[in-house]
């Protein structure tokens, strides 16, 4: 299954809203940059870095949650971004995963979210209350009566991020107290075309059972040939603003930003 032209449309349709925003609304924030001005000697270039820069802040991970959406609308029961859990966790429940969680960061034990999970179920619930945090979804989605719940993070986390996303998924089974996806997900994979290889992922988590990458999530969520799908997608946004971006850089350039 690969996107619809209306999948495609929406998607674009977000995109072109984000870009039009920003070039409307962008301000350089930083007027000097007097060592990067000397070392790069091109005023355009560091006008694109900055501008760059700021677009990719603003569309941060919340652009690939619209997405998954836009994706998931048309193939599953129900899709949310931003998505409360909800439940409650015990005292015992938590001690059952920080002993999970710290096994695995010392290698004490092989990352394997079906044997994490049954573990986790088997706590005992009683006395749980409420904990604000880690109780939101990044995106969230029903398809034939399985329910799955991801967190979204940028492709270079350190060795904290994987545990803190470990502790959550697993605390996400703990709140709904019955089997359920979790899943610890990357928009793309910034080692391509070599596999995804960083020393801070090591037996935390169980790819591709509870860790997708890249491609992998998108066809995941979408089914076959989503992923190729979406690279055009935003590759024909790209060719129809690409004049206009190029005059935004001259213009944020014609005023230097080294003013030592």
């Amino acid at each position: 299954m690969a996107l619809s032209n209306n999948q495609k449309q929406n998607i674009k349709n977000l995109l072109t809203k984000k870009i039009e925003d920003k070039l409307e609304r962008y301000g350089r924030e930083t007027s000097s940059m007097p060592f990067l001005a000397r070392l790069i000697q091109d005023n355009e270039k560091i006008a694109a870095y900055s501008f760059i820069h700021s677009m990719a802040t603003t569309l941060g991970m919340s652009i690939y949650e619209d997405v998954s959406v836009i994706i998931a609308s048309e193939n599953s029961n129900e899709c949310f971004r931003n998505y409360g859990v909800g439940g409650v966790i015990s005292e015992n429940q938590k001690r059952v995963i920080n002993n999970i969680v710290s096994k695995l960061r010392n290698s004490e034990r092989v990352a394997n979210i079906e044997e994490e999970m049954k573990e986790v179920l088997v706590a005992l619930p009683e006395g749980g209350e409420h904990q604000k945090s880690g109780n939101i979804a990044d995106f969230y989605m029903k398809k034939d009566n399985e329910e799955y719940y991801f967190e979204l993070k940028t492709v270079k986390p350190n060795i904290d991020v994987f545990e803190k996303s470990k502790t959550k998924l697993l605390e996400w089974i703990a709140r709904k107290r019955k089997p359920i996806k979790v899943f610890l997900a990357f928009p793309y994979n910034p080692y391509h075309p070599e596999p995804y290889s960083r020393f801070t992922e090591v037996g935390m988590m169980n790819h591709p059972n509870d860790f997708l990458i890249g491609e992998e999530y998108w066809n995941f969520i979408g089914g076959d040939n989503t992923f190729n799908d979406l690279l055009e997608t935003f590759d024909e946004v790209g060719k129809e603003f690409k004049d206009r971006l190029n005059e935004k850089f001259k213009e944020i350039a014609s005023s230097k930003i080294d003013s030592y």
